[in-house]
């Protein structure tokens, strides 16, 4: 984690930090949006389901908790499945997914089929766009990724300001059922996205230079899921410390409205509270992305992050002494802004770390365990708890507020202490390479080996009989005329020829 993992993406070709990367980088921000609002989004419409099936607030909460635990928990399939076909087709089968869900659940007549429509097969697919999202906007951005994460991770709040109200204007135009079916059409955008990530293609080559490397690339062994990252020790740390980050992170968003009402505020001027974060946090993300480019920022990014969890937690803390609406208000600015730069810079570190090879195998697994830990101690329902037992918000604060210092103390300190400087890449010794060619047949992959020992041994033997030509005396390298001029001098009247000894060979 101290060190960068430097690469020139896939198959060697280089990020173009531009270009058509942009493309690429507006699909990230709609995908982000999309994937993190939604869950929220859909909580406008759990009143009237509430009517309609007669069940309880707890019944429809579960709606968000599955969306979200298919987002997480399916981390390990989207990467064996960008591994195994690309991201684009999985991007455009997730769309397709996450539209099917959406108008599937508009026919429901239980909360079981909300369940299984709006849970699971909309989740499902917007887990498929958002992880292959990533994954191409660090292939296509290198000296500029921080201000592209930046960016693309703004898409959560802009998306979140606009879902929610738009939820409620088709709630109350044509009820939840017609509301699902326009959102559901909304996420067929998701396809569009997809075809935005369009491959690197490598710069031309000569043929017979191309099919020596298709050839290797068939023969090389292809990875599914690359396991071997958990042998990094600044994986290991960060995938901890993301974990525990989890735990308390979301919680703050949940409860800071309830917070407002407890202290006898109005709905409407608490519900405002979520508008000022949100606000906040649309420009801390690509702020804190510009920061991060910086020349002396950027390799100590992971303390970067470390620090903006120390600035949440401490604003968790700080806001947990609130005792009135000022209070609330100051307390939604700072942890906006600190909001926007986890959210600008966790998967920036992650990208660092393990480079771009490993990181659509990275990426799938750290959510797996975010989801794992989610799971074992759901936020939500923690801070429930401490909110039944203590009839007080500001015990639910300050424990979101230690877990997530707790966090930024593992990732800091593990670094620090745990993480040494990458050894040096071994210089490459060349001394048999004597001509260009025997340096370009050096370099070759290890499957041509045959191949290029006999083209070095045929070369070889070339040079051997040039230089025993060389060496020949020069009465070996006569011609035709010459041998007839010889024999005209050295031959008698008999026709006999004269021995000469200065002259034999």
């Amino acid at each position: 984690m101290g060190a960068v993992a430097l690469d020139d993406g896939p198959s060697g070709v280089k990020a173009p930090d531009g270009g058509w990367g942009w493309a690429v980088l507006f699909g990230g921000f709609i995908i982000t949006g999309f994937s993190y609002a939604f869950p929220k989004a859909v909580s406008v419409f759990f009143k009237e389901l509430i009517r309609e099936f007669g069940v309880g607030y707890s019944d429809t909460a579960w709606i968000s908790s599955i969306l979200l635990a298919m987002l997480y928990g399916t981390g390990p399939l989207c990467s064996v499945l960008v591994n195994r076909f690309g991201c684009r087709p999985v991007m455009m089968v997730g769309g397709l997914f996450a539209s099917l869900g959406m108008i599937m659940a508009s026919f429901s007549t239980s909360i079981i089929h909300i369940y299984l429509t709006t849970g699971v097969i909309t989740g499902l697919g917007l887990a498929l766009n958002f992880q292959p999202s990533l994954i191409m906007l660090n292939r296509y951005f290198d000296k500029k990724r921080p201000l592209a994460n930046g960016l693309s991770a703004a898409g959560s709040p802009v998306f979140l300001c606009c879902l929610s109200p738009l939820g409620q204007v088709l709630q109350h135009e044509f009820g939840w059922r017609g509301g699902f079916l326009i959102l559901g059409g909304m996420l067929l955008n998701c396809c569009v996205c997809g075809a935005l990530m369009r491959p690197l293609e490598a710069p031309k080559k000569a043929a017979d230079q191309e099919n020596l490397e298709a050839k290797a690339v068939q023969k090389k062994p292809h990875k599914l899921l690359d396991f071997s990252v958990f042998k990094d020790k600044g994986f290991l740390i960060y995938t901890i410390a993301a974990s525990i980050m989890v735990l308390g992170l979301f919680v703050p968003p949940v409860f800071v409205v309830s917070y407002a009402k407890d202290l006898g505020n109005e709905d409407t001027k608490a519900a405002f509270l979520l508008t000022v974060l949100g606000f906040i946090d649309i420009f801390a993300r690509p702020t804190c992305g510009i920061i991060a480019g910086l020349k002396w920022v950027r390799p100590r990014c992971v303390y970067l992050f470390s620090f903006a969890m120390i600035f949440n937690g401490t604003a968790d803390l700080i806001g947990s002494l609130s005792t009135e609406y000022s209070h609330l208000v100051v307390f939604c600015i700072f942890f906006g802004i600190s909001y926007g730069m986890v959210g600008a810079l966790q998967f920036e570190v992650l990208m660092a770390i393990v480079g771009t090879e490993r990181f659509p195998s990275a990426i799938g697994l750290v959510l797996l365990m975010e989801a794992i830990a989610v799971l074992i101690g759901p936020p939500s329902a923690v801070a429930g708890r401490i909110l039944d037992a203590t009839k007080r918000y500001m015990f639910v604060f300050m424990v979101a507020g230690v877990e997530v210092v707790l966090s930024a103390v593992v990732l800091a300190s593990g670094n620090f202490f745990c993480i040494g400087k990458k050894p040096a890449e071994p210089e490459v010794k060349q001394e048999m390479a004597v001509t260009a060619t025997e340096t370009e047949q050096l370099n070759k992959p290890p499957e041509e080996e045959e191949e290029v020992g006999k083209e070095l041994k045929e070369e070889s033997e070339k040079e051997d009989k040039d230089k025993d030509k060389e060496k020949r005396p020069d009465s070996v390298k006569l011609d035709s005329i010459e041998v007839e001029q010889f024999l005209r001098d050295n031959t008698d009247k008999n026709g006999e020829v004269v021995t000469n000894p200065e002259t034999c060979v």
